[in-house]
C-alpha cells in the first residue's frame, strides 16, 4: 500500500485479515500534538486508502506517554499572527474529515492523554475504544485558549452523545476517563492498555450499535426546535459563571451549534467562528497562559528532586492538605504537632481528599498508609524533605528550625512554608543555610496550582534545582521569587484586599465590592476573598507587609478579630457562611457605588507588580504574570498584571493612579517602575 513511501511521523502495518493499523510517533518530540507536517502525511496517507481500502483501519499511539494531545500550539499562535487561522482550521477540517469519509470502519485507539485535535480525529473516526488505565482522559479543552473546538469537534459530538451532554463537556473544558466517556456515549468500548489494538480490531470485525436511548437522544435534541429552546436555556447558565466579554468563546460555541445543518455547513460555521475568536485579546492572552504554565512547569526539569520521605511540622490546614497532597502524589509523609488531637482533623481531611481524587478503594488504600501521624517527630530522622508549617511567627519558627535540624540527614533540605516573612531573617537560626528555602503553598492546596520557591541571599543553587523538581513532582506550578517581605503574589494582593476592606469600612456594601472585582474579572471578590483565607491570616500578612508597603490594616477587619470573627472558618466574618458558602446581605437597589472603587482596588496591585518587576522580586516580567495568575486568579483573559499595562497603556494607568493619590491619599502613588522600557513592550 505505501511500498516506497517513507514517512516521518506515521508508520502502518497491515494483518493478514487486512486490516490496517496506523501509528503515531511525532518525530523529536515526546508527546503528539498535530504539527501541520503531521497533518499533511495523514492526508496523504489518507487519501491512498480512500483509493485501496483496507478491511479496517485503527489509529493508535506509538508513544507510551499518550495518544494525542491536540494541535501544535506554538504553531496555531503563529497562524494567528500571520492571519492564516481560517486556512489552518480548515485544513484540518478536511483532513479529519477524509477519515471520516473513508469506505472502511475506522477506530480511534485511546491510550494517555487524547486533548483537542486528538479528540476530534477520535470523533472522525466510526469507532472508539479506550484504555482503562488512569492516565487515560479524554477532553475538548479549547475553551481554556478562548475558542471551541475547530476540527469537528463541535459539528460531531452533540449529534453522537446528545446535545445536553457535548455543549457541558466542551463549555466546561474538563476531561472524561474512559470509563466516564463510555458513559456518556463518546467510547464504544473499554479494555486494558495490553488489549486495546486487539479490541479496536474486534469492532471492526464485529461492528457495535448505538444504544437506542444515545441515538433518540442525539436526535431529539439537535431538531431545529431543540436546539432554539436549549440554546437560550444553555446560554443563561453559562452567563452565570462567565461574562461574554471576558470570555466570549463559549458563547460562540452555543450560537454555532444553535444553527445547526448538514455536516458541511456545521463545519464551516465552525471553522469561521473559531478564526474569529482567535483574533481577539481574550484568546491571545489565554494562549500566552497556557505557555506560561508550559514554562513553569519545565522548570522542575533535568534535575532529580531525590526526595522519598516528606515531614511536615504543623498539621493545622495548611501543613496538614501540604502533608495530604505530598502522600497523594506517592510520597512517604509524616505528619507532626504538639498532640494527635490537632493531627486527627488533617487526616480526615486526607481521607476525604484521597476519596475524591482517588475513588477505589485500592488506590484509597495505599495513600492513607503513606501518611502517617508523628507527635514525637520521629520521621525528621529519616526524611529528605522537612517543611515547616506552623503560624506566622518568626520567633517560633526560628525555634522549630534550632530543634529539628540537629536531627535531620545531611542532604536533606529544610523549607518554610512561610506566607511573608523574608527568609534572610529567618536564614540567621539554620546552620545549613545553603540547604534552607521557602515552599509557600497556597491555600486550598489541593485547588491552588501554585508554590513560590522562596530564595535567600546565601540558598543553594542546586537545591532550588531540586525543589522545583519537587514540585514539578506533586504536579504543582513552582515560581522562584526573592525572599523580601510577601514574596510576590501576598505583596501584590494585600494593597488589593486592604484596600477594599477600607472602602468596606467607608460603608461600601460587601456585595458591591465583590461583584465589582468579578466585573473586572478576578475569580472571587476581595471580601469574599478575606473571609475565605481568613480574616487572622490575613490581617498577620498585612502586619509583616504593613510597614515595608506604607499600609495599615483597616480598622473594619480589626474590630472584627476582635470579636473573635475570622470569617469562613468560624462560620462568621465579614459574612455570614452556612455550609460553606457565604451569606451576602441584600444591597439597596437605589445604592449607588462610588466611580472609582474599581481604580481603587485594582490599580494597587497593578502599582505593587510593577514595583515587584523593578525590584527583580522574580526574574521578568512573564514569571510575575505566571505566578500572579496561578497564584491569586488574577483575571486570565488579561494575561496577567504586566500584559494588562501593557495592553491598557502604562502612562494611562500611572495617570489614573496619581489622580488616586491625590483624592484619597499617598498609598496610591505610583511606584517605582512605571516609566520602565519592559511596561511598553509591544505585543
Amino acid at each position: 500500500m505505501f511500498e516506497g513511501l517513507r514517512f516521518k511521523h506515521w508508520s502502518s502495518e497491515r494483518d493478514a485479515e487486512g486490516i490496517v493499523v496506523l501509528a503515531l510517533d511525532r518525530a523529536a518530540s515526546s508527546v503528539n500534538t498535530f504539527a501541520r507536517e503531521v497533518l499533511d502525511e495523514l492526508d496523504e496517507i489518507l487519501e491512498r486508502l480512500s483509493f485501496e481500502p483496507p478491511k479496517g483501519l485503527v489509529i493508535r499511539s506509538a508513544k507510551a506517554a499518550g495518544f494525542i494531545a491536540g494541535a501544535d500550539i506554538r504553531e496555531f499562535e503563529g497562524y494567528g499572527r500571520s492571519g492564516r487561522v481560517l486556512d489552518a482550521i480548515s485544513h484540518g477540517q478536511r483532513v479529519l474529515d477524509r477519515i471520516a469519509r473513508l469506505r472502511c470502519p475506522s477506530v480511534a485507539a485511546i491510550h494517555g492523554h487524547c486533548m483537542g485535535g486528538g479528540t476530534e480525529l477520535a470523533l472522525a473516526c466510526r469507532y472508539r475504544v479506550a484504555s482503562r488505565d488512569p492516565s487515560t482522559r479524554i477532553g475538548l479543552p479549547e475553551v481554556k485558549l478562548g475558542i471551541f473546538p475547530g476540527w469537528g469537534g463541535s459539528a460531531r459530538l452533540p449529534y453522537l452523545v446528545g446535545a445536553p451532554k457535548a455543549l457541558e463537556f466542551m463549555l466546561s473544558g474538563r476531561t472524561a476517563s474512559a470509563e466516564n466517556a463510555r458513559a456518556m456515549g463518546l467510547v464504544d468500548a473499554v479494555t486494558s492498555a495490553e488489549l486495546l489494538v486487539e479490541r479496536a480490531k474486534e469492532l471492526i470485525r464485529k461492528p457495535p450499535q448505538r444504544p437506542l436511548a444515545q441515538r433518540v437522544t442525539a436526535w431529539a435534541t439537535n431538531t431545529w426546535l431543540a436546539r432554539q429552546i436549549l440554546a437560550p436555556m444553555v446560554r443563561k447558565q453559562t452567563a452565570a459563571k462567565a461574562r461574554p466579554e471576558h470570555y466570549p468563546a463559549p458563547f460562540a460555541l452555543i450560537d454555532t451549534w444553535r444553527k445547526g445543518g448538514a455536516l458541511g455547513t456545521r463545519l464551516r460555521n465552525e471553522a469561521r467562528a473559531v478564526a474569529k475568536l482567535a483574533g481577539t485579546p481574550t484568546a491571545r492572552n489565554l494562549i500566552r497562559v497556557f505557555f506560561l504554565q508550559e514554562r513553569l512547569k519545565g522548570l522542575g526539569s533535568g534535575t532529580a528532586h531525590g526526595i522519598r520521605h516528606v515531614h511536615v511540622i504543623g498539621a493545622g490546614v495548611m501543613g496538614g492538605d501540604i502533608a495530604a497532597w505530598s502522600a497523594l502524589r506517592g510520597f512517604d509523609v509524616t505528619l507532626q504537632d504538639r498532640e494527635s488531637t490537632y493531627i486527627q482533623p488533617a487526616l480526615e481531611r486526607a481521607r476525604d481528599l484521597f476519596a475524591k481524587r482517588l475513588k477505589t478503594a485500592d488506590r484509597i488504600d495505599p495513600a492513607l498508609a503513606r501518611l502517617k501521624a508523628d507527635v514525637e517527630g520521629h520521621g525528621v530522622a529519616d526524611a529528605d524533605l522537612v517543611i515547616e508549617a506552623i503560624f506566622e511567627n518568626a520567633e517560633a519558627k526560628e525555634a522549630v528550625y534550632r530543634a529539628t535540624e540537629p536531627q535531620m540527614k545531611d542532604d536533606a533540605l529544610l523549607a518554610s512554608n512561610t506566607s511573608s516573612i523574608p527568609l534572610d531573617e529567618l536564614r540567621g537560626a539554620v546552620a545549613k543555610p545553603a540547604r534552607f528555602l521557602g515552599l509557600h503553598y497556597f491555600n486550598p492546596v489541593a485547588l491552588m496550582p501554585l508554590v513560590e520557591i522562596v530564595r535567600h541571599d546565601v540558598l543553594d543553587a542546586d537545591i532550588e534545582k531540586r525543589a522545583l523538581a519537587f514540585c514539578k513532582a506533586i504536579d504543582k506550578l513552582p515560581v522562584p521569587v526573592k525572599g523580601t517581605p510577601g514574596f510576590l503574589v501576598n505583596r501584590i494582593l494585600m494593597p488589593y484586599m486592604l484596600e477594599a476592606v477600607r472602602l468596606y469600612g467607608e460603608g461600601v456594601p460587601g456585595p458591591v465590592l465583590d461583584k465589582a472585582a468579578k466585573k473586572f474579572g478576578m475569580p472571587m471578590g476581595p471580601i469574599e476573598l478575606a473571609d475565605t483565607v481568613g480574616l487572622d491570616v490575613a490581617a498577620s500578612v498585612g502586619r509583616e507587609l504593613g510597614p515595608f508597603l506604607g499600609l495599615e490594616i483597616p480598622p473594619g477587619m480589626e474590630s472584627l478579630l476582635a470579636s473573635g470573627k475570622r470569617g469562613k472558618k468560624d462560620g462568621e466574618g465579614f459574612y455570614r457562611w452556612v455550609d460553606g458558602k457565604p451569606v451576602k446581605p441584600e444591597v439597596d437597589p437605589n445604592y449607588a457605588a462610588p466611580s472609582d472603587i474599581e481604580d481603587r482596588m485594582i490599580l494597587p496591585m497593578l502599582n505593587e507588580a510593577v514595583a515587584c518587576l523593578h525590584d527583580s522580586v522574580v526574574d521578568d516580567a512573564d514569571l510575575l504574570d505566571a505566578g500572579v495568575i496561578f497564584g491569586t486568579g488574577f483575571a486570565p483573559f488579561r494575561g496577567g498584571p504586566i500584559q494588562y499595562i501593557r495592553d491598557t497603556g502604562a502612562d494611562a494607568l500611572k495617570a489614573r493612579l496619581e489622580l488616586l493619590a491625590q483624592r484619597h491619599g499617598e498609598r496610591f502613588t505610583p511606584r517605582p517602575g512605571w516609566d520602565d522600557a519592559g511596561l511598553r513592550v509591544e505585543r
